[in-house]
């Protein structure tokens, strides 16, 4: 699994000293998110995320966290299309959120707003929206993305609970899914973790009703379901490797 901060290149807290007359102009373009083959997922995210993407779960013993699958190799998104559109019907929350992000204290109390530099849509050429206005103040579009950063930052912690039920109650299991392409190419993907559905089962009632009471056995099952969309991974893969003539051919 990658490492999802590669794409924040240059993070830094925003302030007015430093960005004072600098704007963002963020549009649809997901350039920044073609070399990453997953990234995090937030439990609320489950319903919509489900129809296009394989939900696992990644990390450490101290922290899992659930997250989508993109691509079957290093470094690829099969999702964004021609180099920079999202080819799916939902937008995980994490690339929604770029440029910016949350930079936790030590104690994990305080949280900085900081942005990438290295954006392209980052610039003091007055395109998009600014990020000061002419008395040094937060825009609107900041505080905005105060809002969803905020919200995201919740549901951060509503979700690492969940992962924390999932590891209490022994229902993960590391998995590896082996892969071979039309051309013959065997493909391996290792490092994450799925539910086991026989422990599952196994599951006291008191504790499957408790799941099922906080919606969570709902996710779990999204999660199981999701996993069925491996298949529809190998076929973007099989589009994305063919010709442009014959890619076009086949949508005809």
């Amino acid at each position: 699994m990658s490492t999802q901060q590669l794409i924040y290149e240059s993070a830094v807290p925003v302030s007015s000293g430093r960005h004072a007359g600098c704007f963002v102009e963020v549009g649809n373009d997901y350039a920044f998110a073609r070399h990453v083959n997953s990234l995090p997922l937030m439990a609320v995210e489950f319903p919509p995320a489900s129809t296009d993407y394989s939900i696992i779960f990644a990390g450490s013993d101290e922290a899992v966290m659930p997250a989508v699958i993109l691509g079957l190799r290093a470094k690829e998104n099969l999702f964004v299309a021609d180099g920079h559109s999202w080819s799916a019907k939902y937008v995980p929350a994490f690339a929604r959120r770029y440029p910016f992000v949350f930079s936790g204290s030590e104690d994990s109390d305080t949280f900085t707003l900081c942005i990438d530099e290295a954006f392209q849509g980052f610039n003091r050429d007055g395109r998009g929206a600014a990020l000061f206005d002419a008395e040094g103040k937060p825009t609107e579009y900041v505080q905005n993305v105060l809002k969803f950063l905020q919200e995201y930052q919740a549901q951060f912690q509503r979700t690492r609970q969940f992962c924390q039920k999932l590891k209490e109650h022994n229902l993960l299991d590391p998995m590896q899914a082996q892969i071979t392409t039309k051309s013959g190419e065997k493909l391996s993907l290792s490092g994450f973790l799925t539910v086991n559905r026989d422990r599952l089962k196994a599951l006291p009632d008191t504790v499957l009703a408790e799941l099922a009471k906080t919606d969570e056995l709902e996710l779990i099952y999204l999660h199981l379901h999701s996993m069925r969309n491996f298949g529809t991974l190998l076929d973007r893969m099989e589009v994305v490797s063919m010709p442009a003539e014959a890619a076009v051919a086949s949508s005809t």
